[in-house]
């Protein structure tokens, strides 16, 4: 095998592909290595941890055509290395490959490839819609955060995705907070519902391009698939908990407030939270005022006051701080309504006009 490529190419393929490779195999060394593939469909990186796999096309010159497997970590630092101008060549010989760049010669000891395993793609062709790139990638990395980082129950540890009415809807919970978020589809006829494990679903959106692509998913794996390549992911074989039946139906007092006071507000006063993380949020319907109160014994106590539109009656919750300001990276409204159903129920928390979003947060003991 005989291969060039540009430098930059070259280096971003490395870094995109080599987060797929399992460093950390013992049974199978070939998984801790990226696949160059040269032939009739151009240039390849391939990697697979048996959980995510990628599929990568480089654009780039093939003068023989070759399989290698060359070590991720050492491609890592090579790539990490070079600069942006010109480019590199790969020449495979015996069971070297030989990476010259510029006045540079680089002699490689390359695995065998024969254990590569093959990356699975869904079965069902039916199962597929397409959309944005950068939607889904923006999805992935703002609700991940809300899933279970136990493996205890893997469902928690995984997003659930429903596909139903052009709607595909995305959730995520640990028990403690979840946070549901819609996007509406172009392909109305697809139907379908599978868990992917958060853990992949980031690994993923670190992949993912901009543009379009095409979600396919079976019973086992499902697939992203652009003019670039394809990422794959296995999914969660659990049943995920019927969640909408927490979500509170009736409410005592809801608060709108803008965000930004939120944000600024709950920064100040967490920073006096217990080791707990403990903050108290009351609503005052009479002043209109929505407030934050925190106290440490071993640092002191504050408070804040926020204007806001309060209707219903005068409450008080507390929470676990990281667990409110969470919502602050799920919605771009400028206003936030916290919807509260009395003492011991789960706080509600929607971005005023932003019918894309659910959040909820359950509060800690008084």
């Amino acid at each position: 095998m005989i291969i060039s490529i540009e430098k930059k190419t070259f280096t971003d393929a490395v870094h995109t592909v080599a987060r797929f490779a399992d460093r950390k195999s013992a049974t199978l060394p070939v998984l801790s290595t990226i696949l160059i593939l040269a032939g009739d469909e151009g240039i390849k990186m391939r990697a697979t941890n048996l959980e995510t796999g990628i599929d990568y096309k480089l654009e780039g010159t093939c003068t023989t055509k070759g399989v290698v497997a060359i070590p991720a970590t050492i491609l890592q630092q090579i790539a990490s290395s070079l600069t942006h101008d010109g480019s590199i060549t790969l020449e495979h010989t015996g069971d070297m490959v030989y990476l010259t760049s510029g006045t540079g010669k680089s002699s490689i000891k390359t695995i065998p490839y024969d254990d590569f395993p093959s990356i699975p793609f869904p079965e069902n062709p039916k199962n597929r819609v397409v959309l944005p790139g950068i939607l889904l990638k923006n999805l992935f990395t703002s609700i991940a955060s809300c899933a279970s980082t136990s493996t205890v129950r893997p469902e928690l540890a995984s997003i659930y995705f429903s596909i139903e009415g052009g709607i595909l809807t995305a959730v995520a919970t640990d028990s403690f907070r979840l946070a549901e978020k819609k996007v509406p589809l172009s392909n109305k006829g697809t139907q379908g519902k599978f868990l992917i494990p958060a853990r992949n679903a980031l690994d993923i959106s670190q992949a993912l391009p901009d543009d379009d692509l095409i979600l396919s998913f079976d019973e086992h794996q499902c697939a992203f698939v652009s003019t670039g390549g394809m990422l794959v992911s296995r999914l969660t074989n659990a049943v995920y908990p019927d969640y909408r039946q927490i979500i509170p139906k009736e409410s005592v007092v809801e608060a709108v407030v803008l965000k930004k006071d939120f944000e600024a507000a709950l920064k100040r006063t967490m920073i006096f939270s217990d080791s707990f993380q403990k903050i108290r949020i009351s609503f005052d319907q009479k002043k209109n005022l929505f407030s934050f109160f925190a106290r440490n014994t071993d640092i002191g106590e504050s408070s804040e006051m926020l204007s806001a539109r309060i209707s219903g009656s005068a409450l008080e919750l507390s929470f676990n701080h990281r667990y409110l300001s969470a919502v602050l990276a799920l919605t771009g409204a400028e206003s936030l309504s916290l919807v509260a159903a009395g003492i011991g129920r789960p706080l509600l928390i929607k971005g005023v006009g932003d019918t894309s979003l659910l959040y909820l947060v359950s509060p800690m003991n008084q």
